[in-house]
């Protein structure tokens, strides 16, 4: 059953990532946009336009709406743990797989943060730049240690304000 569930879990982040990736090109400026991404995204098969007046459902929708609610503050985390690096100059693919595994990390206590990292990772050496994996690495092992030594905790959520860029 356990390896089962991950590989559920792993499918529900890959179309989490490939619907958080698609938002980087056209943001959703609100909730409803935001399901409809969500449900009318390529990569997620089994919905088509008669879901949308659906409240969409399981994993991969927790992750997006998620990363979506809390981007501002996901971005802030990611930045303090990216010596000098700016997120606006990260790449799409990378800055995304991040938002996606510091939301788990943050706010998913059913997930270790060591299962959020790799999973990442994993998606990275698919997705992206294999070269991208170390630096993804250090600033997601960071906020992990930070977590696990009380020098950083998750923020309260707060609506969305913000767009993904």
């Amino acid at each position: 059953m356990g390896k089962s569930k991950n590989a559920t879990r792993h499918a529900a982040r890959e179309l989490a990532f490939q619907v958080l990736y698609g938002l980087s090109f056209t943001p959703a400026m609100n909730r409803l946009e935001l399901r409809r991404a969500f449900v009318l995204s390529p990569h997620n098969a089994h919905m088509d336009e008669r879901h949308l007046g659906e409240e969409p459902t399981g994993f991969a929708w927790e992750l997006v709406e998620g990363v979506w609610t809390h981007s501002a503050a996901l971005d802030a985390t990611i930045s303090r743990f990216s010596h000098h690096w700016r997120v606006d100059r990260m790449g799409r693919i990378e800055l995304t797989l991040l938002r996606l595994a510091m939301f788990e990390i943050l706010h998913r206590q059913d997930v270790p943060p060591k299962v959020a990292i790799n999973e990442a990772l994993e998606l990275g050496g698919q997705f992206g730049n294999s070269d991208a994996k170390t630096f993804m690495n250090g600033i997601l092992d960071a906020a992990a240690r930070a977590l696990a030594n009380g020098s950083l905790c998750p923020a309260a959520p707060k609506p969305q304000t913000t767009t993904l860029p």
